[in-house]
């Protein structure tokens, strides 16, 4: 029987959480939030560290929004958030993707921002959101695709990290380019009304380039992902090491570009 819940790739290191806390609802979910109106219901699956979750229901209320996560130490992460900017009508849950305890058509909307690629079985867990989302609701993911990273200059440094992070996001049992499958596992999970799109971040001033490129110099060689490759065998230290000096030369030139392409699906349920 297939595993239900991958290993997390990240994990909640502060360099991974100093980029999840950027996220926005308009730099993260522009795609749905022109068909979210007050008073609305929204499940808000792997709500990370909240900063979307929060957006959410300000844009939603009086309407409530329910913050899920799969332990309740990532939960209390959200938990932070809401409550640094007061907010009052969020609700908690601890859930699996896969199968959530709420009643079948429960929320007017299901969200999921980088969560379907870091699961066991996508299909599933679409599935899943579709169950939890009334009759004529919207169920939208959002997820990049790490062969969809595109930078400048060329960089053999980057190339590595890249062939890495896919090898043990997929050894996790993830699937890094889940941005291009979105649309297929919304097919697959029975969807008929999918309207699918794209965006895009893009890290190109020298203060984009110095947050992006010194998050990740720091995270290759601190964060869960780091420990994972080092235990697996798929990198050593001083591999490391040399792809976060890497990522710190890519920062620091002045012609230097990124940008990351993102999936997105809107599915009627």
């Amino acid at each position: 029987m297939a595993r239900k819940q991958a290993v997390y790739t990240h994990g909640h290191h502060e360099s991974v959480l100093r980029s999840h806390r950027w996220r926005t609802a308009e730099n993260s979910a522009a795609y749905l939030l022109p068909h979210l109106a007050p008073g609305m219901s929204v499940l808000d699956v792997g709500a990370g560290p909240g900063t979307i979750t929060a957006d959410l229901a300000a844009l939603v209320a009086p309407g409530r929004v329910t913050a899920a996560e799969v332990t309740a130490d990532a939960l209390g992460l959200a938990r932070e958030e809401i409550a640094a900017r007061g907010l009052e009508n969020v609700d908690f849950a601890v859930a699996d993707v896969h199968a959530m305890t709420f009643p079948g058509g429960s929320f007017d909307v299901v969200h999921a921002h980088q969560v379907l690629q870091h699961v066991a079985d996508p299909v599933g867990a679409l599935r899943e959101m579709r169950r939890v989302c009334r009759l004529g609701g919207l169920v939208a993911a959002r997820d990049s695709d790490y062969h969809g990273f595109v930078w400048y200059p060329e960089s053999p440094e980057l190339d590595e990290w890249l062939a890495l992070y896919q090898k043990v996001a997929r050894g996790n049992g993830g699937e890094p380019d889940a941005g291009r499958r979105l649309l297929s596992w919304a097919r697959a999970a029975g969807f008929t009304d999918i309207t699918a799109t794209a965006s895009t971040w893009c890290f190109a001033t020298p203060e984009d380039r110095a947050w992006w490129g010194g998050m990740w110099a720091e995270r290759i060689l601190s964060s869960d992902m780091a420990a994972q490759a080092l235990a697996s065998g798929a990198a050593t230290e001083q591999d490391l090491r040399r792809i976060s000096q890497g990522w710190r030369a890519w920062a620091a030139a002045e012609d230097g570009w990124l940008t990351i392409v993102h999936g997105e699906i809107l599915c009627r349920a």
